[in-house]
């Protein structure tokens, strides 16, 4: 698996550039399949979906690709595998939209695409976006400001309160274990105002809860990874916080 691990999608010409190498051909040649999954848990998240459809953060899927179509993983378990897996092998690249990391967790194994990807005999790229990113870890840590909406197993959770302009912050913070594709776990968002559980020590504190390396990654940032080799595209701020050491 080749992989792309952004923040908010191909925000710039770097990440842009990085994705094209990972396709081995121009955008313009290569068939995609756009996942939401992941959004579904939030409220209103049907329409949050369609965010990826139209406006700034259509980039995604409006790059000009040579086709584009919808790969919704809940739906998949009730139809033929033959049918769906077809799909999946004429793709080149896989788009998973940002939302609940648990839940796309969840169903990236349940709906048996996990399995299939193993089983293609080829590398498929695959492009993550914020929870979409999350979720391809071994493991990963999520924060959440009420009760999650949505399926999904928790290794731990624990409540955690963050420092923010306002004052403190209530969340829950749980751990599960994603997709596998990589050992290390990614925290999106970094530094980003609207996201206060990810700027300054809180984001240390977030990463310390995790024994893998973390990459903080800011929505001008991405991680590519092909074969294991790690590459950290950027226009903005990252950091990597090693394991915690016992």
């Amino acid at each position: 698996m080749k992989l792309l691990l952004t923040s908010s999608g191909i925000s710039n010409v770097s990440i842009h550039h990085a994705l094209v190498e990972l396709l081995g051909k121009p955008v313009a040649e290569a068939n995609a399949l756009f996942i939401p999954t992941a959004i579904y848990p939030f409220a209103q998240g049907s329409f949050y979906a369609g965010n990826a459809l139209w406006g700034e953060r259509a980039k995604l899927v409006n790059l000009g690709w040579k086709s584009i179509g919808l790969l919704e993983l809940t739906a998949l378990p009730g139809i033929d595998l033959e049918i769906w897996a077809a799909s999946v092998a004429a793709a080149d690249v896989l788009l998973a939209w940002g939302g609940d990391p648990l839940f796309l967790a969840y169903w990236l194994q349940k709906s048996g695409l996990i399995d299939l990807l193993s089983s293609l005999g080829r590398e498929m790229v695959y492009v993550g976006v914020s929870a979409g990113s999350m979720a391809a870890s071994a493991t990963f840590a999520e924060t959440y400001q009420g009760p999650r909406g949505g399926a999904g197993d928790v290794l731990a959770s624990e409540d955690i309160l963050f420092t923010a302009p306002e004052g403190e912050v209530r969340r829950t913070l749980i751990t599960a274990r994603g997709a596998g594709w990589v050992d290390f776990a990614i925290i999106p968002h970094f530094e980003n105002a609207g996201h206060p559980d990810a700027c300054g020590v809180n984001v240390e504190e977030w990463a310390a809860k995790l024994t893998v390396p973390v990459y903080a990654i800011d929505d001008q940032t991405a991680v590519k990874i092909t074969d294991q080799k790690i590459e950290v595209i950027s226009e903005g701020n990252w950091k990597l916080f090693g394991p915690l050491t016992k």
